[in-house]
């Protein structure tokens, strides 16, 4: 199943409309390592990550793992382990996938820059939950927590985000 992303902060999944934030530059084309921007283009869900103290494994059609508190995902475009999950501590730059807020409770990770990995294109592309002003994030898709929900338990596969 796939879900449309529009630049105008509207996910489309079924006819159904969800209300998104996106990065806080946009969507491009040329996504670009720490640009804020979403990067446009089709986007495969690899894989679901959820914070088991905090909520129970979501329904979905896609492989789940819980987060422990030493996981990360480097964003050091030097680091050999750049754009993969990695355990902390870590000795590059990474993001932790453990947080004091919701906003990684659920985690879809998007197959952006990912096979192959290149460098500096750019890391850390999620689907995860939305703040509760739905600010702008860092690159990612964001959606209130019982809208990712439903977005998953539709079995959604891929995402497909238009070009601004």
């Amino acid at each position: 199943m796939q879900a449309v992303v529009h630049s105008d902060g509207r996910l489309v999944l079924r006819n159904e409309v969800y209300r998104i934030a996106l990065g806080r530059s946009g969507v491009r084309v040329n996504k670009q390592e720490g640009d804020g921007a979403t990067p446009a283009g089709l986007l495969p869900l690899r894989r679901v990550l959820y914070r088991p103290d905090r909520v129970p494994p979501p329904a979905c059609a896609l492989p789940l793992e819980p987060i422990a508190r030493t996981d990360g995902w480097s964003d050091d475009p030097t680091d050999a382990d750049y754009n993969r999950m990695v355990r902390l501590p870590h000795g590059a730059h990474c993001e932790a996938l453990w947080r004091e807020d919701a906003l990684y409770d659920v985690v879809a990770v998007l197959g952006w820059n990912d096979r192959p990995v290149q460098p500096g294109r750019g890391s850390a592309i999620f689907l995860h939950v939305a703040a509760a002003n739905y600010a702008p994030t860092e690159g990612c898709i964001s959606l209130a927590l019982s809208d990712l929900t439903r977005v998953l338990a539709a079995d959604t596969t891929e995402v497909l985000v238009l070009p601004a």
